[in-house]
């Protein structure tokens, strides 16, 4: 097997893993608040991302290099993360799939204030294709839109901004500076919110909550090992996989079908953002290649970046 296929059967196997992480989310919405999964996820996700972190061999501080820039991602990750659990909590998984797969034309669109890149006239038809993908899921004035669509889109958004920052000061700050800040931010914004609405949890949500944590590391796990095999421009589109198990575990566990217009606007937004990937990979397209170096899934701060992650394992390793 090439590394380019090996990578690619790994990435869909941590995107599988992902997706029942989703699910699993969902499942415990219907109970708690979102802060209070949030919270939970990332505690128990902690001594294992702790494992990681502890590799990193650069002598220094925590203290970042651009603290207003890490101030600004790190309010916006926290922001994203409820979101994002607020939004599988309450929405059919596929439509928060479709919304979400919005991402990387938002990254295309930030990428040029914040990081000086050229987008020409093919990318920008590929960003107002896919976006209109996003309004036929919407479909706004037919369909009563709800606090669980705006989440959506304010996680949409507030992944792409955090990964266009990440673009921004990756180089000079230290990967341990990235990946820490938001999971502790998270711990302590989510726990200080913990006795608004605080609900008891009986030991089967406590497991529901330890296997969110663990299939979210194990999933960065497998997507570490994808880009360590293969080309960020075949590893990339596996994330829209997610579409086919948000539709499946949504058909077996949540009774959810999603309608045509719903497959219909994601499928368009998924060929945008394949289109942006590949158009990227071309050296004479890209400066920045902003989409397909952004290795992680959205941003929420509740597991480890790979992007940070795989340039702290290269420097352990040399």
């Amino acid at each position: 097997m090439t590394g380019n296929a090996r990578g690619a059967v790994v990435a869909l196997l941590g995107f599988a893993l992902f997706a029942a992480h989703d699910a699993l989310i969902k499942s415990l919405g219907g109970s708690y608040a979102p802060f209070q999964i949030v919270f939970f996820s990332v505690l128990i996700s902690f001594p294992m991302a702790s494992v990681m972190l502890l590799r990193d061999p650069m002598v220094g501080s925590l203290r970042p290099v651009h603290p207003r820039w890490m101030a600004l991602r790190t309010a916006i990750v926290v922001v994203t993360a409820a979101s994002a659990f607020y939004a599988f909590s309450v929405l059919p998984l596929a439509t928060v799939y479709a919304i979400l797969f919005a991402t990387p034309l938002l990254i295309t669109v930030l990428s040029i204030p914040l990081l000086g890149e050229v987008v020409r006239l093919r990318r920008w038809v590929a960003v107002f294709v896919g976006l209109s993908g996003v309004l036929i899921v919407l479909r706004p004035g037919t369909e009563a839109l709800g606090l669980g669509h705006a989440a959506a889109l304010v996680a949409a958004l507030g992944s792409a901004l955090a990964s266009v920052i990440v673009r921004k000061i990756g180089r000079a700050e230290r990967p341990v500076v990235i990946l820490l800040y938001p999971m502790v931010a998270n711990v302590c914004v989510m726990g200080a919110l913990l006795p608004l609405h605080y609900e008891p949890m009986p030991l089967l949500d406590l497991a529901k909550m330890t296997a969110v944590a663990g299939l979210g590391f194990i999933a960065m796990l497998c997507m570490l090992a994808a880009y360590r095999s293969g080309e960020a421009v075949v590893v990339a589109p596996m994330q829209y996989s997610q579409i086919l198990w948000a539709i499946v575990y949504g058909a077996l566990f949540f009774n959810e079908h999603p309608d045509l217009l719903t497959l219909v606007g994601a499928s368009v937004v998924i060929l945008s953002g394949v289109y942006i990937v590949l158009r990227e990979s071309r050296a004479d397209v890209s400066a920045t290649q902003p989409v397909s170096r952004t290795r992680s899934r959205i941003d929420t701060g509740t597991y480890m970046r790979v992007g940070p992650l795989l340039r702290l394992l290269r420097r352990s390793n040399d």
